[in-house]
């Protein structure tokens, strides 16, 4: 007895034919190591800048003897060697990743607590308080952002605390019009429209309903903000604005070891390094996490 060909088609088993569903998990895969991996060394990073010297006695980064100066890499006790004052750099560079992930901390921070609520509330409102809050960020953005951060970095003076506000300066414009951006496309969603039909107050619905909906695109943009921030804290650093020495920044490092970078290269090279594998590492999980959650 045959059997009809539509039974057939209804009865027949699943082929894979050609790995159809093998590329979406091969992105995937890649999407997870794209967090995963970079995740995994500023995690790394993150313990040894702020942990290990508290469960592990490390030289002072700012007490330098003058018997073991220039050392090299891989000498007994100094397994970076030490520098041209006998300051141990396996110590600098610890204690100047410290300073470079609380400046970016602090940085992005004060952006999303500040310019995030001032571009939410400037978009919920609408009509001419947003015009003129968008008039008030147009006037920092102007200004070319490294010229700004040392005009105010310089009126304010050396240390780590002025360097935090100068830089703050930069990253709340920023904050506000991304948040402004993504405020605008959710004011008119059904579930807005609703809270505030049923009357519900202003700030319930921004806390309750906007912010949720905002926070993985903000968190992506943290992450992609602290990794320039980091840039920018070296760079002030690195060109007298920044915190000044004996503390110990990667900044302030490459700009004591460029005197010596032709017989010692490794102290310019070393600490470039570790600020080149943090900012990259941020920028990929700020890319990753764009990737995963459709943040535009």
């Amino acid at each position: 007895m045959s059997v009809p060909a539509a039974d057939l088609l209804i009865t027949a088993p699943a082929q894979d034919v050609g790995g159809v569903g093998a590329a979406p998990q091969a992105r995937g895969w890649l999407r997870n190591l794209e967090i995963a991996v970079p995740g995994t060394v500023i995690a790394v990073l993150l313990f040894f800048c702020f942990i290990w010297p508290a469960v592990y006695h490390i030289p002072s980064p700012t007490i330098g003897n003058l018997l073991e100066v220039n050392a090299p890499l891989w000498s007994p006790g100094h397994i970076l060697g030490t520098d041209s004052v006998g300051y141990d750099v396996m110590s600098r560079i610890l204690y100047g990743g410290r300073v470079s992930f609380e400046v970016a901390a602090a940085v992005q921070a004060i952006g999303l607590v500040v310019g995030g609520l001032f571009g939410m509330a400037a978009a919920y409102r609408g009509g001419w308080t947003e015009a003129v809050a968008m008039r008030i960020l147009d006037v920092f953005i102007a200004f070319p952002s490294l010229v700004l951060v040392l005009a105010i970095a310089d009126s304010l003076g050396p240390s780590e605390t002025h360097v935090i506000w100068a830089l703050s300066a930069f990253s709340i414009p920023a904050f506000a019009r991304v948040t402004r951006a993504a405020t605008l496309r959710l004011r008119d969603q059904p579930f807005v429209v609703a809270a505030r039909l049923s009357g519900t107050r202003t700030w319930r619905i921004m806390f309750r309903h906007l912010v949720p909906n905002l926070a993985p695109q903000l968190l992506t943009f943290s992450l992609l903000g602290a990794s320039l921030t980091i840039i920018l804290e070296g760079a002030l650093d690195f060109l007298g604005y920044g915190i000044p020495a004996p503390t110990a920044t990667w900044g302030n490092m490459i700009a004591t070891g460029q005197s010596f970078i032709s017989v010692y290269p490794q102290f310019v090279i070393v600490p470039s390094i570790f600020l080149l594998v943090t900012s990259i590492c941020l920028n990929m999980m700020g890319d990753g996490l764009r990737a995963r959650w459709g943040v535009r």
